[in-house]
């Protein structure tokens, strides 16, 4: 035990193994929501549900000890919502790209991580990208999400006259999607625990009062599905993956690093603008985004609900290791995770309210400065309504390059950033 004290720095740090596993717990169960959410959005892109639910375990729990263990800190790692609906509507569905090929590029953007990672390129690159874009970016993306969650909850239905539509309360997903979005909502406006996968829950017990929904014969089991995803990545045409590659290492990128350098802050890890062993944190969800991909799941994230385990007052990767612990022991709830995902109600709220997190910094940016405000307006909305990040971010980092370049503002446009409008154009042009 004592080991464990020093290794960790308990004393360092003011914290103690009691604190410690509380705040693994409640971070646990603030973002244990993915191991259903997750593996219901590859489902829509035909990819097994078991390899999935799998695969994000895996992915989870890897990056989550190597945070615990080589750099020290309360933070977890999982799939990220949004990069895996970018996966998924934007890349297999939109794109036409096989699932198989899909994760041979988020492999490939991985291994680029690991090596960015290791180097101070991977700040470089996050340095140059506007704090206008990276915030409209983040807010495209949570409203991307968000329409997929109304779309799958049948709130916002297809029209011929005009083009959308609300839906009907005479449609049982209808009324199972506002009563769930109603209690998790309620449950966090209380800033409850784990509101979120409670919320999910209680959706499934309200359908099954209503008689529209049963449970499974079996709760517990061994799980399966393992060979349906695993190792089954494909590198296609290299000209078709490059700006898929491109755009996972984008958005990834300073997701995470955002994420991470937010949780740093608030558990007090960074004095005087450091971040002891960043890079060995970069590292972890580098690598867990690698292991991911040859699973079977999209590129991994450092999670903002850890911010909940902290607050419970976890200080030490410990507190990584108790949420770690928890993730495997979901391995074996696979049948109650399908059962539950087979209810698109369940998963609706978790995305319609993950969208709205993600928007909170859109009310930050410059909106007076008609070169940073029009580029962010463009990114933000052309996300949702192309249905494509790639096209959004694209076109948004574009019009910022060229308003900036044609006003003279040459000083506030990274050479790193012309490159990517560059790129960017000729994607577009294709």
């Amino acid at each position: 035990m004592e080991t464990l004290k020093k290794y960790f720095l308990f004393e360092e740090r003011k914290t103690n193994l009691r604190t410690e596993i509380l705040a693994g717990i409640t971070t646990f169960l603030s973002m244990v929501y993915i191991v259903i959410v997750n593996p219901s959005v590859f489902d829509a892109g035909g990819v097994n549900f078991g390899g999935v639910y799998i695969a994000t375990i895996v992915a989870a729990v890897t990056g989550t000890l190597i945070m615990a263990v080589a750099a020290n800190y309360p933070i977890a790692i999982a799939p990220g919502l949004g990069i895996n609906a970018y996966v998924v509507y934007t890349v297999i569905i939109g794109m036409g790209v096989s699932w198989q090929q899909a994760f041979g590029a988020a492999a490939i953007a991985s291994g680029i991580f690991i090596i960015l990672s290791l180097t101070s390129f991977r700040e470089m690159f996050i340095n140059s990208i506007p704090e206008s874009q990276k915030k409209a970016i983040a807010a495209g993306i949570g409203l991307f999400i968000a329409l997929i969650g109304f779309r799958n909850g049948h709130i916002v239905m297809p029209s011929e006259a005009t083009m959308v539509s609300f839906g009907s309360f005479s449609d049982q997903v209808f009324i199972l999607t506002v009563a769930g979005l109603v209690i998790t909502m309620l449950l966090m406006v209380l800033r409850i625990s784990g509101a979120v996968f409670l919320g999910m829950i209680l959706t499934a017990v309200v359908a099954k009062i209503l008689g529209w929904w049963d449970l499974p014969d079996e709760i517990f089991s061994m799980p399966s599905g393992f060979n349906e995803t695993f190792m089954q990545v494909e590198i296609g045409d290299v000209m078709t993956l490059a700006p898929i590659i491109f755009t996972l290492l984008l958005v990834t990128l300073f997701d995470t690093t955002g994420t991470m350098l937010g949780i740093g802050r608030q558990a007090g890890l960074i004095k005087e603008g450091e971040f002891p062993n960043l890079k060995s944190a970069l590292l972890a969800d580098s690598v867990a985004s690698f292991v991911g991909a040859f699973f079977g799941t999209s590129p991994t994230s450092a999670y903002v609900e850890s911010g909940t385990g902290v607050s419970a007052g976890g200080r030490t990767g410990f507190t990584s290791v108790v949420t770690a612990a928890l993730f495997i022991a979901m391995l074996f709830f696979q049948p109650l995770a399908a059962a539950i995902s087979s209810l698109p109600s369940v998963t609706a709220p978790a995305l319609i309210l993950t969208g709205c997190f993600m928007c909170a910094n859109v009310a930050t940016i410059d909106w007076n400065d008609y070169s940073e405000a029009f580029p962010a307006f463009l990114t933000l909305v052309l996300i949702p309504f192309t249905y494509s990040i790639t096209t959004g971010i694209g076109i948004g980092i574009l019009s910022y390059v060229i308003l900036k370049l044609c006003t003279g503002k040459f000083a506030e446009v990274h050479p790193l950033l012309i490159l990517m409008a560059i790129l960017f154009a000729g994607q577009l042009a294709m």
